[in-house]
């Protein structure tokens, strides 16, 4: 048995992600823009919990927690809004706005989920709603990125799964190559207490 490099999430539908892109563009456009490493679209999600490297034998039952976190869990409404930055310049990150409070829960269970799965989990942080971007190897100023992303409102949409995504990190040492990333489940949101 190996191990897969895993987390929860929450994946924003088309609409958004391009509205998103259409954002992004706009950013790339800026002085300094060539410094950063942006991620692509397809790598684009809310990461609720990130469990790292999990043995292939705790997944079915890591997703069988999920499951029954998401079904404990109401439907909820989010949108992408604003930005920020973390680690002075090193990840540069669209916010969310909406119903937080359900995205922290979620977020809550989805990691309490690991540790019932025998998951070990690193050292609990509060949980932030962001979706990364792009990220620099260095400290920068990205206050004018920042500042262009104040005023990006993307569509609402209601959240409806959970989803447990497979991390595939790039391996041919070519510049620029971007992690894949591969739904393992997919957990609907039912609200069922």
């Amino acid at each position: 048995m190996g191990s897969m490099r895993l987390f929860a999430a929450v994946l924003p539908p088309e609409n958004v992600l391009g509205a998103l892109a259409r954002e992004v563009a706009g950013l790339r456009k800026l002085p300094g823009a060539d410094r950063l490493r942006w991620t692509h679209r397809p790598g684009w999600h809310f990461t609720l919990a990130f469990y790292g490297e999990v043995d292939e034998e705790l997944v079915p039952e890591l997703s069988a927690r999920l499951e029954k976190a998401a079904r404990r869990t109401e439907p909820f409404t989010l949108a992408l809004r604003g930005g920020g930055q973390f680690g002075r310049g090193r990840a540069l990150w669209a916010g969310a706005d909406g119903d937080l409070r359900a995205m922290r829960l979620l977020a809550g269970r989805a990691e309490a989920a690991a540790r019932k799965a025998g998951v070990p989990t690193r050292e609990h942080r509060p949980y932030r709603a962001h979706l990364t971007v792009a990220r620099s190897r260095d400290a920068m100023d990205v206050r004018a990125y920042v500042q262009a992303l104040a005023d990006f409102t993307s569509p609402a949409w209601t959240v409806e799964e959970l989803v447990l995504v497979h991390s595939r990190l790039p391996r041919s040492g070519v510049a620029g190559e971007q992690p894949r990333y591969e739904p393992v489940a997919r957990r609907p949101l039912r609200g069922a207490g």
